[in-house]
């Protein structure tokens, strides 16, 4: 996985959080920093109000406060700029292609604005190549737990993996919820997809003892909800550092591009959120990992959970 994390720039409060988020993390998890301004061409050079610099001048000067702000906050973070033209959404996919994360406030200016709501902000979380994290709600809270979704999909997998490390470079708690399938046979709303496979909840221990064995210093909790995630996604996120879902999955995690799930946490959450697609490399995707874990982990074997681990079934 690529080393350094993207932050886009547009000198708005919005992307000033980004900017913060993105630092840490970065300081975080050793990291290196690259903050991007995306220069719409069709947006002229020289504005037609007078008294403003030019855009190529002031691109740079925000360019240039944002990486003074980023070492200011981060001592001895390795911080690069760059200026790139394009429409922002796909040059943001473009750096999310070598980007170990790529993020973005809730709402900016120019071409960030909309971000979220609109159609800019779910595009870039639907087609990026990795993840992408919407700064919104209390980012400088802190409440030492990180929150997942999970219904065993690949991208689900993913999330978790995303999740295990942001909780481990935080030394929070993670929180894995999971809906309960419906009885077979009750109405669910179209486009939510087929129901998750029966039984998932059982075997969720199962499912989560690979990774937790990558990551044996990561405390878990499991809460299992009744029906579909979102509200109790959004619930937890009040708690929470940063809630991560796949960008799609099984059951109400599932669409054409960006899940029902992904869709209205970005729309509920109360802290920023991850949302992770699955990115193939040289280990393989994330099930492989997992399962790669589960025979050479660091222990030898698999293991039962540890003591830490625990299960809570949340009340319908």
């Amino acid at each position: 996985m690529s080393r350094h994390v993207v932050a886009g720039v547009d000198g708005s409060a919005g992307a000033g959080a980004a900017l913060d988020w993105a630092a840490a993390d970065a300081g975080r998890r050793g990291l290196a920093l690259r903050l991007v301004f995306v220069r719409e061409p069709w947006v002229p050079e020289h504005p037609v109000f007078t008294g403003h610099q030019p855009l190529t001048e002031e691109a740079e000067r925000l360019l240039e406060e944002a990486a003074g702000r980023a070492r200011e906050r981060v001592s001895g973070l390795e911080v690069s700029t760059a200026m790139v033209t394009g429409a922002v959404v796909e040059r943001l996919r473009t750096e999310s292609e070598t980007a170990d994360t790529v993020v973005v406030g809730s709402r900016g200016l120019g071409g960030f604005a909309g971000l979220v709501l609109g159609s800019t902000g779910l595009g870039l979380a639907g087609h990026a190549h990795g993840p992408v994290v919407v700064v919104r709600g209390r980012a400088g809270a802190r409440h030492d737990e990180v929150v997942v979704g999970y219904d065993g999909s690949d991208d689900a997998e993913c999330a978790l993996e995303y999740a295990l490390e942001q909780a481990q470079a935080r030394g929070a708690r993670l929180r894995v919820v999971h809906g309960v399938q419906l009885p077979v046979g009750y109405p669910h709303p179209v486009g939510f997809g087929p129901l998750p496979p029966a039984g998932l909840e059982e075997d969720l221990p199962k499912r989560l003892r690979p990774w937790l064995e990558r990551y044996p210093g990561v405390r878990c909790v499991q809460s299992v909800v009744p029906g579909h995630p979102v509200p109790a996604l959004a619930s937890a996120s009040r708690a929470a550092d940063l809630v991560v879902v796949g960008s799609r999955g099984l059951g109400g995690f599932s669409t054409v591009l960006l899940g029902s799930v992904s869709h209205g946490v970005l729309h509920r959450a109360h802290c920023p959120v991850a949302i992770v697609r699955p990115r193939r490399g040289p280990e393989g995707g994330p099930q492989e990992r997992a399962q790669g874990a589960r025979q050479e982990g660091p222990r030898g074997e698999a293991r039962a959970l540890s003591p830490e681990a625990s299960r809570e079934r949340e009340p319908s």
